[in-house]
C-alpha cells in the first residue's frame, strides 16, 4: 500500500508507524513493541523497590523503614490508579480512533485527558498533605512507623503532579507505537532514582525523606522527557490547546473504560491496606514487613505480563478500529503464549530461588525465614497470572469497559478481600489463613476469566469480520 493509499484509506498522513500497525508481519511488529513495553514495566517498578532496598538497609531502623515504606506503597499506588483511570481507557479509544482515520477526535481525546489528570494531581495533592497521618493509620501505621511513614507521603504528595503526568501521557506514546520512546521515559526516571538515592539517604543523612526526594526529582525528569515529545510533535498526536476543554462526551467514554484498570490498582491499595491491618493484628509489624516484599515481588510477577499487553495495545486496537480481525485475533494469540511463558519462568524463580530474591530487600534473618515461608504460599497459583493479564489487557484494547471492570472487580473486591477476613476464622494459624487467601482467590477468578473472555472475544471477532464483509464496519 502506498503512502496515498494510506491516507485514503485512514484519513491519515502514511506515517512508518501507522504503516507498522496496519501491514508489517505480527511477530516481527509485537516483539519490536512488547520488549520495550516490558522493560518500561520492570524498570518503573524499581522506582518503589530500589527505595525499599536502599531504606531496609539503613543502619538500626532499617526494618522498622521498610515497614513504614511498605504502609506508604499501597497508597502512592492509590494515587497512580487515577492515571490509569483516565489513560488507560484513553490511549485505546485513541489508537481505535487512528486506525478508523479519525486524527483530530484522537488529539480531542489527548487533549481532553491531560486536563482531567492535571485536576486530579492537584486535589490529590491537598488531601494527601491535609489528611496524612489519618489516611497512614488507616492504611495501617502503628505508632512506631508513623514518623517516618509521615515524612515520606508528605514529600511524595508534593511530587504528585509529576507522576500522574508522566504515567497518563506516557500511555499515549505507547498507543501510538512508539514504544521504545516511552521506554525512555522510564529509564530516565529510573536511573536518576538509582543515583539520587544513596545520595539523598546516605550521603545527605536524609533517611527516608531523602527516598522520597529522589523519587519526585526523578519523576519530574521523566515529565520534562514526556512534554518534549509532545511539544517537539514527535509522534503522530499532538497535545495542542484547543482540545483541552474538558467536553462529557470525550472523557466519560475514555473513563469507563479505564474504570478496569483504575479498579485493578485502586483495590491493589485496598487489599494491601486489607492485608497489612490483618497481619498486624495476627503477626505484628514483622508480618506486614513480609507483606511489603511478597506485594513487591507479586508486582515483578504481573508486570512483564502487563508490558506484553501494553505491546499488543496498539496492533489490537489500531486493527480493531480499521475492522480487521485477522490481526487482532494473531496478535492475541501471541500475546497469550507469551504472557504465559514469562510467568512461568518468573513463577520458577520465585518457587526455587526464594532465598536469593528476598535477599535485596532485608539483611534480616527472621524476616528472611518468614517470608521465605510466605512466598510458598502466595504464589502457589502465581502462574496463572499471565492468562488473566493478558485476557484483561485484550478486553480493554477492544474497548470493552463493561467486562473488563467486572472481570477486574472479581479477583480482588469480590473474592480476595472477603476471603481475608473469613479464612482466619475458619482456621488456626492466622498469618497463614491470611496469605491462603491470595491462591485461592486466583484460581477461581482466572478460571472465570477465561470462561467470560472466550465468549467475548469469539463474539467480538465474529462480528468484525461480519461487518467488514458488509462494509459496515466502524461504529460500536
Amino acid at each position: 500500500m502506498s503512502e496515498t493509499d494510506l491516507e485514503l484509506t485512514t484519513g491519515l498522513p502514511g506515517t512508518e508507524k501507522e504503516k507498522k500497525l496496519e501491514t508489517e508481519p505480527i511477530g516481527k511488529l509485537f516483539l519490536s513493541l512488547a520488549v520495550p513495553s516490558i522493560i518500561s514495566q520492570i524498570v518503573n517498578l524499581l522506582y518503589s523497590v530500589v527505595d525499599r532496598m536502599y531504606v531496609g538497609h539503613i543502619p538500626e531502623t532499617g526494618t522498622l523503614a521498610l515497614t513504614a515504606l511498605g504502609v506508604c506503597v499501597p497508597i502512592i499506588t492509590l494515587v497512580s490508579s487515577f492515571a490509569q483511570l483516565v489513560s488507560s481507557g484513553a490511549a485505546p479509544l485513541a489508537s481505535i480512533q487512528l486506525g478508523r482515520g479519525q486524527k483530530a477526535r484522537a488529539e480531542e481525546i489527548l487533549g481532553n485527558s491531560f486536563s482531567a489528570m492535571l485536576m486530579m494531581s492537584i486535589l490529590l495533592t491537598a488531601v494527601l498533605l491535609i489528611f496524612t497521618e489519618p489516611i497512614l493509620t488507616l492504611f495501617g501505621a502503628s505508632e512506631a512507623t508513623m514518623p517516618y511513614a509521615a515524612a515520606y507521603l508528605r514529600i511524595y504528595a508534593c511530587g504528585n503532579i509529576f507522576v500522574l503526568l508522566t504515567l497518563g501521557l506516557n500511555a499515549f506514546i505507547t498507543a501510538q507505537g512508539f514504544s521504545k520512546i516511552s521506554m525512555v521515559t522510564v529509564l530516565i526516571g529510573a536511573i536518576a532514582n538509582i543515583i539520587l538515592d544513596p545520595i539523598f539517604i546516605y550521603l545527605f543523612n536524609m533517611g527516608v525523606s531523602g527516598a522520597a526526594y529522589a523519587t519526585i526529582l526523578s519523576q519530574a525528569l521523566s515529565a520534562v522527557w514526556v512534554f518534549r515529545f509532545f511539544i517537539k510533535r514527535m509522534g503522530i498526536l499532538e497535545l495542542k490547546i484547543k482540545y483541552m476543554k474538558l467536553r462529557a462526551r470525550i472523557i466519560f467514554p475514555a473513563l469507563a473504560l479505564g474504570l478496569a484498570p483504575f479498579i485493578m490498582f485502586a483495590t491493589e491499595s485496598i487489599l494491601v491496606l486489607t492485608y497489612n491491618s490483618s497481619l498486624l493484628k495476627y503477626g505484628g509489624n514483622m508480618a506486614v514487613g513480609m507483606m511489603t516484599i511478597l506485594s513487591t515481588l507479586m508486582q515483578f510477577l504481573m508486570l512483564p505480563a502487563q508490558g506484553l499487553a501494553q505491546g499488543a495495545q496498539p496492533i489490537i486496537s489500531y486493527n480493531y478500529g480499521a475492522g480487521n480481525a485477522v490481526r487482532v485475533r494473531e496478535t492475541f494469540k501471541r500475546l497469550i503464549a507469551a504472557a504465559f511463558g514469562v510467568t512461568l519462568m518468573i513463577y520458577l524463580v520465585f518457587m526455587f530461588a526464594s532465598k536469593f530474591v528476598i535477599l535485596p530487600f532485608t539483611p534480616d534473618p527472621e524476616l528472611t525465614e518468614m517470608t521465605i515461608w510466605g512466598i510458598r504460599i502466595y504464589f502457589s497459583a502465581g502462574v496463572l497470572i499471565g492468562i488473566q493479564m493478558a485476557s484483561l489487557q485484550t478486553l480493554m484494547a477492544l474497548g470493552k469497559a463493561g467486562t473488563s471492570t467486572f472481570l477486574s472487580l472479581l479477583r480482588k473486591v469480590i473474592l480476595l478481600i472477603p476471603f481475608i477476613y473469613i479464612f482466619p476464622l475458619l482456621m488456626e494459624n492466622k498469618v497463614f489463613a491470611i496469605i491462603l487467601a491470595e491462591p485461592v482467590a486466583d484460581v477461581i477468578s482466572v478460571m472465570t476469566t477465561i470462561i467470560v473472555f472466550s465468549i467475548q472475544f469469539r463474539k467480538t471477532l465474529k462480528n468484525m469480520e461480519l461487518s467488514h464483509e458488509g462494509g459496515t464496519y466502524g461504529d460500536n
